[in-house]
């Protein structure tokens, strides 16, 4: 009833303080910083709040950011006058993940304000050379182990395991070609999707009466931006219109560049049948395909050294916490459960001795996920003509919103369960 009835506080105005001195090295390091963090694929959200931690744990308290998907703009109050810059990403691609990693690592040291500013930006120039952990043919080999996962979990027949390696193997070696040839760079989700759509239709369902929609998306499954659509979302849900909306027009550009490729191998092969009598695996194929996911994105991802297990441990608790929200909600509310319980664990995990950075399990989660390969089916059927496209396309749009609502939900409740243990561990510890 107080809470009810009394006035509210007056406000209190506040006196500016004075303008602080911040080293010299601060906003050139904020600069290469943010664009290591805008080419790590995160969220703006998560971006801004991390240039926000390094400024104030060196004295810079009034620092205004505006961070967008393709530029960060940076401003800095000083004693001896304000300093701005801007920036873009690093690359044209997202990092790989052994570079995401070592990126964040180096955020919590700059975080304790105690690390050397100068040689933290030298540190961060040999982090973006690092090369890969393995060489070419590993690549290829890891991404035919994620087209087998990928296929073992979206269409599981033994008859479609075979086509699955060699069609992720072919499409693994046109993106090294294409890191070799800018111009197929361009062109390249395109050439992939043309040339997989004409295989599988003239040669590969016609021998093995498979059904060639569903064997579209494993093949490209590279190419799918389901992390993209899934950052956008939450962008979005968190009222960062102007990045959601800039990341999600870009993720529905690269399906739609998929799908024209789809159709022009449509328009040359003619007519086909979408019936098959290939049966299925039972759903133990499913589990056995989230293994192959983690041991292709081994390969394929460079992810940190040692963090394998880890990696397999966040996307069986997300592929599990799905399943369980398939069964208590719906399939495209199925996603809010994943998200909900991919937070926590990557947080646990980071916590480890040996863990990796939370964002290092969390991206291939957000692929585990699957919204770009169900969104790109969608696309795919509506490309060939089949009835079920659209409905594919609108439980797409509810399984990202599903997924990012849970991930913000997650984030939530794990910062707020740190701060109440905290709060228990002060209250019970002896004062010294």
């Amino acid at each position: 009833m107080r809470v009810l009835t009394e006035p509210p506080a007056p406000g209190v105005i506040e006196e500016p303080g004075a303008l602080p001195t911040v080293p010299a090295d601060l906003v050139p390091l904020l600069r290469e910083l943010g664009a290591a963090l805008l080419s790590s694929g995160q969220s703006v959200m998560e971006t801004e709040q991390q240039i926000g931690d390094v400024a104030e744990a060196y004295g810079a308290d009034k620092v205004r950011t505006l961070v967008l998907p393709t530029g960060v703009f940076i401003h800095v109050e000083t004693a001896e006058g304000p300093e701005s810059d801007f920036t873009g990403p690093n690359t044209e691609t997202t990092l790989p993940l052994h570079q995401i990693g070592a990126v964040d690592r180096l955020v919590r040291d700059l975080s304790t304000g105690t690390a050397d500013l100068a040689s933290s930006r030298v540190r961060l120039r040999q982090i973006l050379a690092m090369p890969p952990h393995y060489g070419p043919l590993a690549v290829v080999l890891g991404h035919a182990l994620l087209t087998v996962g990928f296929g073992l979990i979206i269409y599981p027949t033994v008859s479609a395991l075979p086509v699955y390696v060699v069609m992720g193997a072919a499409v693994g070696l046109l993106r090294l070609l294409a890191d070799r040839w800018p111009t197929l760079s361009t062109a390249l989700p395109v050439v992939a999707a043309f040339l997989v759509t004409l295989a599988t239709i003239t040669v590969v369902a016609p021998a093995l009466d498979i059904d060639p929609v569903r064997l579209l998306a494993p093949p490209l499954v590279s190419f799918l931006p389901g992390a993209v659509l899934t950052v956008a979302a939450m962008e979005l849900t968190s009222n960062q219109v102007i990045a959601g909306a800039s990341r999600l027009v870009y993720g529905i550009a690269q399906l739609l560049l998929l799908a024209f490729g789809v159709v022009a191998a449509v328009t040359v092969a003619g007519p086909f049948s979408t019936q098959a009598s290939s049966p299925l695996l039972g759903w133990w194929a499913a589990w056995v395909g989230v293994l192959f996911v983690a041991v292709g994105h081994r390969y394929f991802s460079s992810p940190p050294r040692g963090s394998f297990w880890w990696l397999l441990l966040a996307l069986f608790a997300a592929f599990a916490a799905q399943g369980i929200g398939l069964v208590l909600l719906s399939p495209q509310l199925s996603g809010f459960v994943g998200g909900l319980v991919l937070v926590p664990v990557s947080q646990t995990i980071q916590r480890a001795r040996s863990g990796p950075p939370a964002i290092v399990t969390m991206l291939p989660a957000f692929w585990l996920l699957l919204p770009g390969a169900l969104g790109f089916r969608g696309v795919s059927e509506l490309a060939t003509g089949a009835p079920t496209g659209v409905a594919d396309v609108i439980d797409t749009s509810l399984a990202l919103f599903s997924i990012a609502l849970g991930v913000i939900v997650g984030t939530a409740l794990t910062r707020d369960a740190r701060r109440v243990t905290r709060a228990v561990v002060r209250a019970v510890t002896p004062a010294t």
